[in-house]
């Protein structure tokens, strides 16, 4: 993802590769004007409305569903993506 920022909001994200189901892009779009603080957790719950996958597939190894999994993932795709935008300003 890049995230694009505006003093501490979300500009806009451009998502490089998301979920096959659309989850990431209608998640994303769900966050413009968010705080920067908050765009991550957001990112992570909206995903959760929005992903297909079926929630009952509970592994008993890692203790997630995939619903669950895909909002870690995607939580940390846009920390990632914060981070680049701090290492591009310095």
């Amino acid at each position: 993802m890049e995230v694009i920022q505006e003093k501490n909001t979300i500009k806009e994200i451009k998502i490089i590769r998301g979920a096959p189901c659309g989850a990431t892009w209608e998640a994303a779009g769900k966050l413009k004007g968010a705080s920067i603080s908050d765009a991550p957790i957001q990112m992570g719950l909206e995903t959760q409305f929005f992903c297909t996958a079926d929630p009952s597939g509970w592994d008993p190894i890692n203790e997630k569903s995939p619903v669950h999994l895909a909002a870690e993932l995607h939580k940390a795709a846009v920390i990632a993506g914060l981070k680049a935008v701090k290492n591009r300003i310095k």
